[in-house]
């Protein structure tokens, strides 16, 4: 049985949820996000938070219980605050640069790479070395950010590579002759 469907979701006052059937709306000061979900998982509205609830004892709906509820907490946390993914450049002459919705990526290729941002996620070059991506949607940024550091990930000899800030790359020793 899933535990974290007991939880209720906490509601703040400046977000405004629609419940529909088999679809929840979350509107907030950054924006509006919509998920759907199965009848085997109910969400009830108890003042100001959620509850989600399988409506029979199976497993299968236990489960979307618990994962519906983490859904609904996220989609609350981010029209409020928003989500972040920042990622590190390591290797000399590897730049980035954001123009708009572009993120120009120059990593030791023969060619630059030019990543288009999606819809909803938007991208900052603080420094040439950081790569700042903010987004209300946590799935799309945290994919946004594994499709960039996928270009060209953290090698484990020199750790070369774009790698998430805070990110532990375990370096082997090279061959003794």
């Amino acid at each position: 049985m899933s535990r974290i469907a007991n939880y209720p979701v906490p509601v703040p006052p400046k977000v405004d949820i629609t419940l529909g059937s088999g679809e929840i709306v979350v509107k907030g000061p950054l924006g509006s996000l919509t998920q759907k979900f199965g009848g085997d998982v109910e969400i009830q509205r108890d003042g100001d938070q959620l509850l989600c609830r399988a409506r029979n004892g199976g497993t299968q709906a236990d489960a979307m219980s618990g994962t519906l509820r983490a859904l609904v907490a996220n989609m609350v946390k981010g029209v409020t605050d928003g989500f972040e993914k920042k990622l590190t450049l390591v290797g000399v002459g590897y730049r980035a640069q954001a123009q708009g919705d572009k993120l120009n990526l120059a990593l030791g290729f023969s060619h630059p790479i030019v990543h288009m941002m999606p819809k909803g996620v938007k991208v900052e070059t603080p420094v040439q070395t950081e790569i700042v991506l903010k987004g209300i949607d946590k799935q799309l940024v945290g994919q946004v950010a594994a499709v960039v550091r996928a270009y060209r990930p953290p090698e484990p000899y020199k750790g070369k590579g774009v790698r998430y800030t805070g990110e532990k790359v375990v370096l082997k020793e090279t061959k003794k002759k």
